[in-house]
């Protein structure tokens, strides 16, 4: 699973931003930049780690030995809780696990050296491992 090595904070205050923000479109990281096709989120959520690793295992073995991926996100948001069956007071949670908040436009995963249609189906299994909806995307060439 994905996490950071060393953080500078370890634990990070809630993030409290309306649905309208959430919704918003991303700027950043909404190109292909790597590969052929890329899997595009189309609706807001935060996924965790073992859901990307999740789909990175099944965009893989979906692959089978042909082509090559790329994630494009990486769970830095450490997200707290308190054990089972504690009081409520003495201070917050120890960190659980990590995340990273996706909006609409940002690029996922990015594969090349596969067909469309298998690049398809291995999104398609992705997005049912991911808490979110999503769509191929190919690359636009600008180099020509």
């Amino acid at each position: 699973m994905l996490f950071p090595k060393k953080v500078k904070h370890r634990k990070w205050q809630t993030a409290r931003k309306s649905p309208e923000k959430l919704a918003r479109p991303d700027t950043r990281g909404i190109t292909v930049s790597y590969g052929e096709f890329g899997l595009k989120a189309t609706s807001p959520s935060r996924v965790r780690s073992n859901q990307i690793e999740a789909a990175r295992r099944v965009i893989s073995r979906t692959m089978g030995k042909q082509g090559k991926a790329w994630i494009r996100i990486f769970p830095d948001r450490p997200i707290t809780q308190k054990a089972a069956e504690v009081p409520m007071g003495k201070g917050k949670g120890d960190p659980d696990h990590f995340v990273f908040e996706v909006r609409p436009g940002r690029i996922l995963f990015e594969v090349s050296g596969v067909p469309e249609d298998v690049a398809k189906e291995a999104f398609r299994k992705a997005c049912a491992k991911l808490p979110l909806q999503g769509k191929l995307v190919r690359r636009e060439d600008t180099r020509a």
